[in-house]
């Protein structure tokens, strides 16, 4: 994926579509199961404004924001998709019966729960 998001010839859109179909599934594979601290999804974020201001040829130094770098690509904020992909998961496990174990699993109530 590397030759088509480094070429000049490829428009911003098409690297975005490949980005947004091939590399960010691959980087957030699972991340609705993670219990992911902020600090880790700010070094995620921090990861894919690197890609994508290499995706767009542009460096820091350029002065360039990340607004303007994710309205070139058409790319939304990996926080916001790893949210959607949780509340998706969630959804999916309210959805099933009682007798899930998934679900049987979040009522178990821990010794200083039944105490206090």
């Amino acid at each position: 994926m590397s030759g088509v998001n480094c070429d000049k010839e490829v428009s911003m859109g098409l690297k975005g579509k490949v980005y947004k179909s091939v590399v960010r599934p691959a980087m957030i594979y699972g991340a609705d199961t993670w219990p992911i601290t902020v600090a880790q999804e700010r070094k995620m974020e921090v990861v894919e404004m690197k890609m994508l201001r290499w995706m767009c040829g542009v460096t820091r130094k350029d002065r360039i924001t990340n607004e303007f770098v994710r309205g070139a690509v058409k790319v939304g904020p990996m926080g916001k998709k790893i949210q959607e992909s949780r509340l998706r998961r969630y959804g999916h496990l309210q959805r099933k019966g009682e007798e899930y174990i998934g679900n049987r699993a979040e009522d178990i109530k821990t010794e200083d729960e039944v105490e206090g």
